[in-house]
């Protein structure tokens, strides 16, 4: 299997108007000792600090202040090691490509589970999102070998996004702390309902869908050009 041409990186989000002069000027005032590898690993870092604050959260609500730093430090490093690459023209893109996703891999795992150990997060439904978190990342790199092109935002929605939505969702659990709403199933009985569970549950149809829909019109164009 040969490997693909360079490809074309979409990431058409929300906060791109904001994040991309950022980035920017963050890759041109950076250190020279700064390296797009230190960036990935400091990436990393932030996982493991997010990781370290849910699971402190059993502890004291407060440390979901530590997890929503850990997100911000995510973001500088996972953002900031491809722009300084191209910033300071010494791109990898195999190499690149490679360091970045699978380290991207193994931190929203981390993450994940994190968010599963948490005192107000099932361990089950915080699973499924990450089921579906990944399913849509391994399309993603599929559609890079297939179309050249390296699509992570979809309707306006990418991991910026995500990464606000989990710092909003940290916050409101502080503030809010454990709530359960009773549900009756009928002849199965009741059970208790989180809204944050709820509201993971809902994350995890929207990538779901984003996966779906993707899959099925990449499947019909692929077999139309190759008819």
């Amino acid at each position: 299997m040969t490997p693909p041409p360079e490809h074309t990186r979409i990431n058409d989000i929300f906060l791109g108007p904001i994040e991309r002069p950022a980035l920017r000027w963050l890759a041109a005032h950076a250190p020279a000792w700064l390296t797009p590898n230190i960036c990935t690993g400091i990436g990393v870092l932030g996982g493991v600090i997010i990781f370290l604050g849910y699971i402190l959260s059993n502890i004291h609500p407060g440390f979901f202040w530590l997890a929503s730093l850990g997100f911000l430090v995510n973001w500088y490093g996972d953002s900031l090691d491809g722009t300084l690459a191209r910033y300071r023209k010494i791109e990898r893109p195999a190499f690149g490509f490679f360091i970045d996703h699978t380290t991207d891999a193994a931190t929203q795992v981390l993450i994940f589970i994190g968010l599963g150990l948490s005192p107000y997060i099932s361990f089950n439904m915080a699973c499924l999102a990450l089921v579906g978190y990944l399913l849509l990342s391994v399309l993603a790199y599929i559609r890079t070998y297939v179309s050249n092109e390296f699509k992570i935002s979809y309707s306006k929605l990418g991991p910026t996004e995500i990464r606000v939505l989990a710092v909003l969702l940290n916050a409101i659990m502080f503030f809010f702390g454990a709530v359960q709403w009773s549900q009756r199933w009928g002849a199965l009985g009741s059970s208790l309902l989180s809204p944050y569970d709820l509201a993971l549950g809902v994350v995890f149809l929207v990538l779901i869908l984003f996966y779906i829909t993707t899959a099925v019109r990449e499947g019909r164009r692929l077999a139309t050009e190759n008819s």
